[in-house]
């Protein structure tokens, strides 16, 4: 059976610069193979291990439990980042000899019909900065990561549903794909602008039929959708700022609040008392009044009410950044089905838009932290890496809760009134 395609983005490059970051804010669970072959190497008898500490970790409760994860320091940090940011596998044994949780990242490969496509995360500070080579240069690379993700005999699984209600499997699935990232190819559109056309056109898909609306029909469907959302918004337009309804504020705040964390396990570890301050702080979120708790060190105490002041209009280089972020979602199926809690294409779509204040509220957080009222591209650059790391993998998005406060949010027209109201 030949291999499967793979489906690069082509406007995105990336190499690692050993920023250690990736190694500071995630949990390496291992498999048994790769347990073995670094307890092969030896790590008990090497004096560069913090505290002398054992480097795996079983996991669960139980005896006969055969999970095992990579070992953590006292800042959260894996056990094998050094003090120069490097691993300590890879200086040692070099880059095969590492966890394959370790050689994908940034990495995400999702299926797309018979092919893979492959996406980015954009927690990697240098994948949000655009640094290294084009990815679609790195086709080689990327495949021997691939041949190890997949299983032996990869079948390409059932399209995602189109709609709560609807499928019309992977060729119609993947056209509605191809003609949502066009509206943010252009640009001489805003984003904000690129975001309102496209969530016009993705409710006229959710309220649509498509039992007999499939093949040719399906193409000049999404065709006459993709005109009149053009028609409808120009690209000149002036977007009013408009404020969410009071219900939209508080499920909006609670929200951002999930992507402004840092859930690291030097942060877990705390235990109930980390339990009962995310309470508190979610009450305090629900209000929206005084000081915004300090989710994490990065963060300052600043008034809720700080953030809700103009902020002016986005940096040209933040434009462009976000029309590669939401291009390289799509293209790479990072939204939907199985990259993205099973969730259909519509409803996927409206927790990527969601993306756009979030990222905007938490940069306005870090603006305001240091007593400045306009962005910056800095400000809006990192406040993407802490969002993108929970978007797609916390499980918590997954939830029911959180889904119905996201339907809750488009029911109510309230995404466009957040695009609007955190875009300027």
């Amino acid at each position: 059976m030949p291999a499967p395609s793979l489906k690069l983005p082509t406007i995105q490059n990336w190499n690692c610069h050993n920023c250690g970051g990736c190694c500071k804010q995630h949990q390496i669970e291992i498999t048994l193979e790769e347990k073995e072959r670094i307890d092969k190497q030896r790590w008990a008898e090497d004096d560069s291990i913090p505290g002398s500490k054992p480097v795996i970790v079983k996991m669960g409760i139980s005896p006969t439990s055969q999970r095992y994860r990579l070992a953590h320091q006292e800042d959260g940090s894996c056990i094998f980042l050094d003090e120069r940011g490097l691993c300590r596998i890879h200086a040692k044994f070099g880059e095969p000899a590492k966890p394959l949780a370790c050689q994908v990242y940034p990495y995400a490969f999702h299926p797309a019909g018979n092919d893979i496509a492959v996406s980015l995360r954009f927690s990697c500070p240098s994948v949000v900065a655009n640094l290294g080579e084009r990815i679609d240069r790195q086709e080689p690379a990327i495949r021997k990561i691939v041949n190890q993700v997949l299983p032996k005999r990869h079948k390409a699984p059932p399209a995602p549903n189109l709609t709560a209600r609807e499928a019309v499997g992977w060729p119609d699935t993947l056209k509605a794909v191809t003609a949502l990232s066009r509206f943010f190819a252009d640009p001489e559109v805003p984003v904000q602008t690129s975001l309102l056309r496209a969530l016009g056109w993705v409710e006229l898909i959710e309220h649509a039929r498509f039992d007999v609306v499939q093949g040719e029909r399906f193409t000049e469907f999404l065709e006459l959708i993709s005109q009149a959302v053009d028609q409808e918004l120009p690209a000149d337009l002036e977007i009013p700022r408009t404020p969410p309804s009071r219900l939209g504020g508080i499920q909006f705040r609670l929200l951002a609040a999930q992507y402004a964390r840092k859930d690291t396990h030097a942060e877990t570890a705390r235990g109930l008392g980390r339990r009962l301050s995310l309470l508190m702080s979610a009450l305090k979120f629900t209000r929206g009044s005084g000081n915004i708790p300090q989710l994490q060190e990065r963060f300052q105490r600043v008034p809720f009410a700080a953030l809700e002041e103009p902020f002016g209009a986005l940096p040209a280089e933040s434009q462009k950044l976000f029309s590669r972020y939401f291009r390289v979602k799509i293209q790479g199926l990072h939204f939907l089905g199985a990259a993205y809690y099973d969730i259909p294409f519509v409803e996927g779509f409206y927790h990527l838009a969601l993306m756009f204040p979030s990222i905007l509220w938490i940069a306005r957080w870090i603006a305001a932290g240091e007593g400045r009222t306009e962005l910056v591209a800095e400000d809006i650059n990192e406040a993407m890496t802490i969002a993108d790391h929970h978007h797609g993998y916390s499980p918590v998005f997954g939830m029911p809760h959180f889904r119905s406060r996201v339907k809750t949010l488009s029911r109510t027209g309230d995404i466009k009134k957040l695009i609007s109201w955190y875009g300027q």
